[in-house]
């Protein structure tokens, strides 16, 4: 009998659960629940079955994800990078054998984001060097999750002389020749998900082209995009439906000795929960609408705004939570401060908060989205 997917993600959630301290206090790479996300199954969430996956879709998707960060939001950043990797894969045309890695055990990240664009994932400025059979990559990326981590990696880069918006994405192993990570990740949050500086010189013709030469644009925005917003968004609701549990639980047990009475009792700490409990329920709802617009393929999804909403959500329900514990949550013995700070990472993350509301406005006005 094959397992629930309930039960597939309660065996995640436990391995994160018991690592996540460890994880945020030492830096350190989240591989535990990479071990657990690989035996339940989970990395070909949305994968084809024909190639070992669970054939599921967004909705499926968002409750693990969902799950996974309120566990650890380091180990879910992990996670919604490989499904963003394997997912654009797939709808690309790669081969049996690099999906059916993807599915089981071969953990795949992007790398996209360059110092020369920042936040404008979608624009790299590296570009395809020398020709013909000398042809390779020479792309330095700023932020790759799982950097020397991942097996594989989906890198993108402009094709030789092409322009602005011209851009190609190659499937790259890790063991290929110039793949190099230099430097640690050193963050304020999502502390174990090794975002560090890599560089790729692979020759070209020892590498994947993932779709059409230059046509790279096509799926970062197509396929990419949206997954990509709809799991920062569950990773947001996961990390504000922990803090507020944490808040719960400390809250209804801590006393005022001297009054009798648990923190639980002051009307004041009462309304922060109130008001982060509607928060959350409003994202929960805004992101299951979500999920099911893209299960139907509805191309008027709120996709752009969902990353924007989910962080300055969890932002503020982190703040609230904190301010309902008091001085108790400073200390990393209660775990809630963790939360409070992995909130804060996804909204200077590519695409930032700033550029969403920039590019919803535009799709608003009419404008073309990139310009």
């Amino acid at each position: 009998m094959q397992p629930t997917l309930e039960d597939r993600i309660a065996s995640v959630t436990d391995v994160a659960n018991a690592n996540a301290a460890g994880v945020d206090r030492d830096g350190a790479f989240p591989q535990p629940s990479v071990d657990a996300l690989t035996r339940a199954g989970l990395l070909g969430i949305t994968l084809s079955t024909d190639v070992g996956g669970l054939g599921l879709g967004p909705r499926e998707f968002l409750q693990a994800l969902r799950a996974v960060a309120g566990a650890c939001a380091s180990s879910a950043m992990v996670y919604l990078m490989h499904v963003c990797a394997a997912t654009v894969a797939q709808a690309s045309g790669a081969s049996g054998a690099v999906l059916r890695g993807m599915a089981t055990d071969r953990l795949s990240t992007l790398a996209f984001s360059e110092k020369g664009s920042r936040s404008h994932f979608w624009a790299p400025v590296s570009e395809i060097q020398g020709s013909n059979g000398d042809a390779h990559l020479a792309a330095q990326k700023s932020f790759v999750t799982s950097a020397g981590h991942a097996n594989t990696y989906v890198v993108s880069t402009r094709p030789t002389g092409g322009d602005a918006l011209a851009s190609s994405l190659y499937l790259v192993d890790a063991d290929a020749d110039g793949v190099d990570t230099s430097g640690l990740w050193i963050g304020l949050g999502l502390r174990g998900n090794a975002s560090a500086p890599m560089t790729f010189g692979s020759p070209v013709a020892k590498v994947e082209l993932l779709g059409e030469d230059g046509k790279g644009l096509d799926l970062m925005l197509g396929v990419v995009l949206p997954w990509f917003q709809l799991g920062q968004g569950a990773v947001s609701l996961g990390i504000a439906e922990g803090a507020l549990k944490i808040a719960v639980d400390h809250v209804t047990s801590a006393k005022l000795e001297h009054l009798g009475q648990t923190l639980a009792d002051l009307p004041t700490v009462r309304a922060r929960l109130g008001r982060s409990q509607t928060e959350v329920d409003a994202l929960a709802g805004f992101l299951t609408d979500l999920a099911g617009r893209m299960a139907q393929g509805d191309a008027t999804a709120p996709v752009l705004s969902a990353k924007a909403f989910a962080n300055e959500t969890a932002i503020r329900v982190t703040s609230e939570a904190m301010q309902a514990c008091g001085g108790a949550a400073m200390s990393p013995a209660l775990g809630l401060e963790r939360y409070f700070r992995d909130a804060r990472a996804g909204s200077v993350m590519a695409p930032t908060t700033d550029v969403l509301y920039e590019l919803t406005g535009r799709a608003m006005a009419g404008m073309p989205l990139l310009g």
